[in-house]
């Protein structure tokens, strides 16, 4: 049996088993709810959470509120979970359902199994090597950049921050790394290695590292356990 676990606070408020349903909201005596959060500015009857094998859904019962699941592991990643939506599959393992409050937001988390995926197989046949894409060496120092550039989305997933050239060079103090060389590596990553594109010819001046940011957390090229190459 898979279980999805909700979790308000520090208590776990909820346990589903696959096809098993829980209603989220601030309630009342004539509106149970199984996940109660006081707020004001919640609905009584805010959603609903149905667990399915190795994921979920959330629907969201309101006609005038947007939810964000975002995933706190993750880079930045999060969906939206627009008024009426309903059955909306989450993909992550551990999310944290935001909804609006009074005073910010409030919310709860959702730790669903841990997904399932297939082996590899190798596929016989004739035709060229499937060619490789965003070859990067972990090793090297353009790499230890790249993550110090992304650190400030891996910690908070709704950080908007481009670290600047001089702050590289002291979150990366004790590699030797000067201002041309930063620059060097952070040029041969947009240009070389991660090949990223300037939208608007009018744009900032920090495209560049703001576009390899994007682009490494979205396709996980850069993920939390890279953390600990940083001092």
């Amino acid at each position: 049996m898979r279980t999805v676990l909700i979790q308000t606070d520090t208590a776990v408020a909820a346990e589903l088993n696959p096809g098993e349903s829980a209603t989220f909201g601030r309630g009342a005596d004539d509106v149970p709810v199984d996940i109660v959060i006081a707020d004001r500015a919640v609905s009584r009857m805010a959603g609903r959470i149905t667990a399915v094998d190795d994921y979920w859904l959330i629907a969201n019962l309101t006609t005038d509120r947007t939810y964000v699941v975002e995933n706190p592991e993750g880079g930045g990643e999060f969906v939206k979970v627009p008024p009426q939506r309903m059955g909306m599959p989450v993909p992550f393992e551990f999310s944290r359902v935001i909804l609006p409050a009074e005073h910010g937001t409030t919310g709860f988390l959702v730790f669903a199994p841990e997904h399932v995926y297939g082996k590899a197989a190798t596929v016989a046949g004739s035709g060229a090597t499937t060619m490789g894409v965003f070859p990067l060496d972990r090793t090297a120092k353009y790499f230890l950049i790249l993550v110090a550039l992304c650190e400030p989305r891996l910690r908070d997933p709704s950080s908007t921050v481009v670290p600047t050239v001089p702050q590289l060079i002291e979150r990366l103090s004790g590699h030797g790394l000067t201002r041309s060389g930063a620059n060097f590596h952070i040029d041969y990553l947009a240009r070389t290695k991660l090949r990223v594109k300037q939208a608007d010819e009018g744009g900032k001046a920090d495209w560049q590292r703001a576009s390899l940011i994007n682009l490494a957390l979205r396709f996980n090229l850069v993920i939390d356990t890279d953390l600990r190459l940083l001092p």
